[in-house]
C-alpha cells in the first residue's frame, strides 16, 4: 500500500512542480493557469519524458561542482543577485535535505531544464537528449490516467515482426543459405572444394560461380575469407614438395626444420577449424524466441575467428615464397628479416618459428667453436672448408660463405667464430697438438658459460657471443703459446733478419770476402755445392756458429735462374727453409718478398764491399811520390790531378752509399723490427700475428724503394750501383798502371844486378804486358806512354764523375715527392747541407 501511495504521490508532485514553474512566468494580471490547457499538458509531458529517460549524464556526480557551474553561469549573465540567492538555497538544500540521496542529479536536472527552456519549443519537444520511447495510453482510457503517461514494452512486438521480415527478405535474395556457405568456406580453408565454393585454377582463388545467386556483399566476404584457403594450399604444397625431396635433394636440415615448424603451425590451424566446425552446429541466440535460428557461425563471426590465422597464414605463405630457392643460413636470414615487425603477434610467431629453424645452425656453431668439427652435408653453414696443403690451411682451408651468413649474426662475430674453429684445426693438423681439447673443456665447464647455455639459440645473440669469446680467448692463447714456445717463432724471425736481411755484419762481411772471387765468374760455371761449402765456412768463422743448429740448418744457398752473360753476383742468394707450421707465416709469396729484399741489400753490400776494396788500393802509402821525381813536370802534375779526381769521386760516392746504407739498416730494418716486436707482444691470435708480420714486411719493402710507387727510384739506384762498379774497375786499372809505372821507374834507377832481378820479375808479368801494357824500354817512351795512360784514365774518370753527378741529382730530386715520409728523411741525410739543392734549384 505504501508503494502504491508513493507511486500515486510522485505524479502529483511533478504536476504541482510544473504548475508552479509555469505560474511564475505568467503576467500579474493574467488569470490562473488552467491544468487542462495545451501549454500545461505539453510541459507536463516533457517533464515526464525527462524523468523517464535512461540517459546518463556525461558529467561527474559532484553536486558542488554542478552548483559552482550554475553560479558561474548566472554571474556571467549579469545576474549576480540570482547567483547569491542560488548559493544560499543550495547550502540550505545540501544541509537540510538529508533524505535525498542523489542531490547532484536534482541539481543537474534543474540545470538542464533551465538551459533547455532558452531554446524554442520545437527543439524542446524533439531534443536528441531524450530516448526514442513508445508512449501509449491505457486501453481503457486513451487519455491520461491520473495525469501519468504510461511507458509500455511494445505490446504489439514490432521488433519481432521487423526481424522476421528481414529474415524472410534475406532468404528470398539468397539461393544458398548462409549455413551452407559457411560450411563451404570451412572446407575451402582446408584446401578442399565445397558444394558452391570452388577453386578456380586460372585466377588461383576460391569463388562462388556466377550462376549461384548470392548478394554481392556475401560474395565479396567469401572471397576474402577463402584467401586463407589459397594461402593454405601454398604452404601445405611447399611442405609436401620439400618432404618428398628430402633427403634425395638438398633440402637440408634447416629446410627440414622449417617444414616441421610449418607443419606444427598447420596442426594448430586444423584444431581451430575443428572447433569452428563444432560451433557451426550451435543455434544462434536470438532476441525473439519465436524467430527461426540457423547455425551460430555466421560469415561475420567466421571473419572474426579467422582474423588471426589469416595473419599467420599470410606470413607463412610469404616465407614459403621467399625460401623456396634458399637453404641453410640464407633461409634463416630471410626468415629473420620478417621477424623485424612491430606487431607482437607476428613477432612472437616469428620468434617461435626461428627457434625451431635455427636450432641446427646453432648446433653447428657450438661444435665448430668447441671441437673444430664441420659437419655440413648439405652446405648450409656459413663456414666452408676445402682440402688444402698444411701450409695453406690457415689462409685457404676455411672461409666465410657470406651468402649463408644469417643476418642476425654480425660479420664481426662470424669472423671470430671462423677464427676459433680454424685455430683448433690448425693446432690439430699443423702443430700436431692436443692441448686445444683441454682449453675447450675449460670453456664448457666454465660456470658463466654453463649458466648461459640454457638460452643458446635464436634470440640469444649475447649468449652466443659470450660463448664464442670465451672459447676464442682460451684457444687463441694456447695457439700462440705453441707457436712461440714449441716452434720458436720469434727466434726464426730474428734468424731471417740476421741472414736474409744481412743483419749479421761479421757473417756478411766474411761471406763476401770468400765468395767474391767465385761470384765474379760467369753464372753457368759456378757450382752451388762449392758455394754451400763457402757458406758453412762463413758460418764457422763468424758469431753465427753460436746460433741454434736447427736455425743454421735451415739456411741454404739458392741460385736464381740466369741468362747468358750473367755473373755469379746476379744469381746468388740465400734462402731460409720455413717448415710447418711456420710456413703459415713464411709462405712462398712472403719468402719471395724476402728474396727481393735480400737481392737489393746484397747489391748494396756488394757496392759497399767494392768501395772498401777500392779504398784499400787507393791508400796514400801505396804510392811513393819520390818514385816519380824523374818524370816530366807536366806528366807528374797530370798524375796528381788524376789521383785527386779519383779520390774525390770515391769520397762523393762513399758519402752517398754510406748514408743510403745507414738509412736502410737503421731507419728501415731496425725500426721496422722494433715495431714488429712490440706488435708481436700484444698479438691476441694468429691473425694478429700474421697482420703484424705483414705490416713489418710491407714497411721494409716500401721504405727500401721496392714498392710499386718507388720503382723509378729503384731503377735509378740500380743504374748508380752499376756505375759505381764501373768506377771500381777504372780505379783498379788506374792504380795497377801506376804501380807498374812505379816499378818501371824504380827499375831504371837500380844497378845492373838489380836490373836483372827486375827483368826476371817483369818476365812473370808478360801476360799483363800482352794485354796492352804501355810499359816499354826507354825513358822517353815511358814518359809518353804514362802521359797517354793518365790522360785516358782522367777522361774515363771525368765521364764517370759527370754521369754519376747527373744520376745522383736525378735520384735525389725524386725523393721530396715520394709519398712515404721516411724517404724524405733519406733526402735530408743525403743533402743535409743543401749542396744538391743549390746545384739543382728545382728540387
Amino acid at each position: 500500500m505504501e508503494e502504491e501511495e508513493d507511486q500515486q504521490k510522485l505524479p502529483d508532485l511533478v504536476k504541482e512542480l510544473v504548475h508552479r514553474l509555469l505560474s511564475q512566468n505568467l503576467p500579474s494580471n493574467s488569470p490562473p493557469l488552467n491544468p487542462n490547457s495545451p501549454e500545461f499538458r505539453n510541459s507536463l509531458r516533457y517533464a515526464l519524458r525527462i524523468l523517464s529517460s535512461r540517459l546518463t549524464p556525461s558529467v561527474a556526480p559532484d553536486a558542488a561542482a554542478i552548483a559552482d557551474s550554475i553560479k558561474r553561469r548566472l554571474a556571467t549573465n549579469a545576474r549576480s543577485a540570482d547567483a547569491l540567492s542560488f548559493a544560499d538555497l543550495f547550502s540550505k538544500f545540501a544541509s537540510k535535505a538529508q533524505s535525498v540521496n542523489n542531490k547532484w542529479a536534482v541539481i543537474y536536472l534543474l540545470k538542464i531544464i533551465s538551459e533547455d527552456r532558452n531554446k524554442t519549443s520545437a527543439v524542446a519537444t524533439t531534443t536528441p537528449l531524450l530516448p526514442n520511447l513508445a508512449f501509449s495510453e491505457p486501453a481503457s482510457n486513451k487519455g491520461w490516467s491520473n495525469g501519468v503517461l504510461l511507458v509500455s514494452k511494445d505490446p504489439e512486438n514490432r521488433r519481432d515482426v521487423a526481424f522476421r521480415e528481414f529474415v524472410d527478405l534475406v532468404k528470398e535474395e539468397n539461393e544458398v543459405s548462409e549455413e551452407v556457405i559457411v560450411r563451404d568456406v570451412l572446407y575451402a580453408c582446408q584446401g578442399v572444394d565445397g558444394s558452391f565454393v570452388k577453386f578456380e585454377s586460372e585466377s588461383r582463388r576460391y569463388v562462388i560461380p556466377e550462376s549461384v545467386r548470392v548478394p554481392r556483399a556475401t560474395r565479396s566476404m567469401v572471397h576474402n575469407l577463402c584467401e586463407l584457403g589459397v594461402l593454405f594450399r601454398k604452404v601445405s604444397g611447399y611442405i609436401s614438395q620439400s618432404m618428398d625431396r628430402f633427403p634425395n635433394e638438398d633440402v637440408g636440415t634447416v629446410g627440414q626444420a622449417f617444414c616441421s615448424a610449418l607443419q606444427d603451425e598447420l596442426s594448430e590451424y586444423y584444431k581451430l577449424l575443428a572447433v569452428l566446425e563444432a560451433q557451426a552446429s550451435n543455434p544462434i541466440p536470438l532476441v525473439s524466441e519465436s524467430a527461426s535460428s540457423g547455425n551460430y557461425l555466421s560469415l561475420r563471426r567466421l571473419a572474426v575467428w579467422l582474423a588471426e590465422p589469416m595473419v599467420k597464414m599470410r606470413l607463412m605463405a610469404d616465407l614459403v615464397e621467399k625460401c623456396r630457392v634458399l637453404r641453410g643460413g640464407a633461409m634463416a636470414g630471410a626468415i629473420h628479416l620478417h621477424a623485424q615487425h612491430g606487431d607482437p603477434l607476428v613477432h612472437e610467431f616469428m620468434r617461435r618459428l626461428l627457434q625451431r629453424v635455427c636450432s641446427s645452425l646453432f648446433e653447428m656453431v657450438r661444435r665448430w667453436v668447441l671441437e673444430g668439427e664441420l659437419e655440413d652435408i648439405f652446405a648450409e653453414f656459413f663456414i666452408v672448408g676445402q682440402p688444402v696443403k698444411a701450409e695453406s690451411l690457415w689462409r685457404e682451408g676455411y672461409r666465410l660463405h657470406h651468402a649463408m651468413l644469417p643476418s642476425f649474426i654480425p660479420p664481426s662475430l662470424a669472423q671470430r667464430i671462423l677464427r676459433t674453429g680454424k685455430s683448433i684445426n690448425f693446432l690439430r693438423v699443423c702443430c700436431e697438438d692436443r692441448g686445444w681439447a683441454d682449453a675447450a673443456t675449460e670453456v664448457i665447464t666454465d660456470n658463466e658459460v654453463t649458466a648461459r647455455r640454457g638460452g643458446f639459440g635464436y634470440g640469444e645473440t649475447d649468449t652466443l657471443e659470450f660463448l664464442v669469446d670465451k672459447a676464442a680467448k682460451r684457444i687463441d692463447k694456447h695457439l700462440l703459446d705453441v707457436i712461440f714456445t714449441r716452434y720458436k717463432f720469434k727466434e726464426h724471425c730474428l734468424a731471417i733478419k740476421q741472414y736474409l736481411l744481412l743483419g749479421q755484419g761479421d757473417f756478411v762481411q766474411y761471406l763476401m770476402d770468400i765468395v767474391g772471387p767465385e761470384l765474379s765468374e760467369p753464372a753457368n760455371t759456378i757450382s752451388s755445392f762449392k758455394l754451400s761449402g763457402l757458406l758453412e765456412t762463413a758460418i764457422r768463422a763468424s758469431n753465427a756458429q753460436y746460433d741454434d743448429p736447427d736455425i743454421l740448418d735451415r739456411l741454404r744457398v739458392k741460385m736464381m735462374p740466369h741468362e747468358s752473360g750473367d755473373r755469379g753476383w746476379d744469381v746468388f742468394s740465400l734462402e731460409y727453409d720455413a717448415r710447418v707450421p711456420l710456413d703459415t707465416v713464411f709462405t712462398e709469396s712472403v719468402m719471395a718478398r724476402y728474396l727481393r729484399i735480400f737481392n737489393f741489400l746484397w747489391k748494396l753490400r756488394r757496392v759497399e764491399h767494392a768501395l772498401t776494396g777500392a779504398w784499400k788500393t787507393m791508400k796514400p802509402n801505396c804510392i811513393t811520390s819520390n818514385s816519380f821525381t824523374r818524370l816530366e813536370h807536366a806528366v807528374k802534375m797530370q798524375l796528381v790531378s788524376t789521383l785527386r779526381r779519383c779520390q774525390v769521386l770515391w769520397v762523393e760516392i762513399n758519402h752517398f752509399i754510406s748514408n743510403l746504407q745507414y738509412y736502410i739498416m737503421f731507419e728501415v730494418l731496425e725500426i721496422s723490427w722494433s715495431n714488429f716486436l712490440a706488435e708481436m707482444e700484444v698479438a691476441k691470435d694468429l691473425d694478429d700475428l700474421l697482420a703484424a708480420h705483414e705490416k713489418y714486411l710491407h714497411s721494409i719493402v716500401e721504405k727500401s724503394l721496392l714498392g710499386d710507387l718507388s720503382q723509378s727510384l729503384y731503377k735509378s739506384l740500380l743504374v748508380i750501383f752499376d756505375l759505381i762498379l764501373r768506377f771500381r774497375s777504372r780505379a783498379d786499372r788506374l792504380y795497377e798502371g801506376i804501380h807498374e809505372l812505379q816499378a818501371r821507374m824504380t827499375e831504371s834507377s837500380l844497378s845492373s844486378r838489380d836490373q836483372k832481378k827486375t827483368r826476371s820479375r817483369k818476365q812473370l808479368n808478360d801476360k799483363t804486358a800482352e794485354q796492352g801494357s804501355w810499359i816499354v824500354d826507354g825513358r822517353k817512351a815511358l814518359t809518353q806512354r804514362a802521359g797517354e795512360f793518365l790522360r785516358n784514365m782522367g777522361e774515363d774518370l771525368g765521364a764517370i764523375a759527370k754521369e754519376y753527378s747527373s744520376l745522383q741529382e736525378d735520384f735525389i730530386s725524386q725523393l721530396p715527392v715520394q709519398q712515404h715520409v721516411d724517404l724524405k728523411f733519406l733526402f735530408f741525410r743525403l743533402d743535409f747541407n743543401e749542396f744538391y739543392r743549390r746545384l739543382c734549384p728545382s728540387m
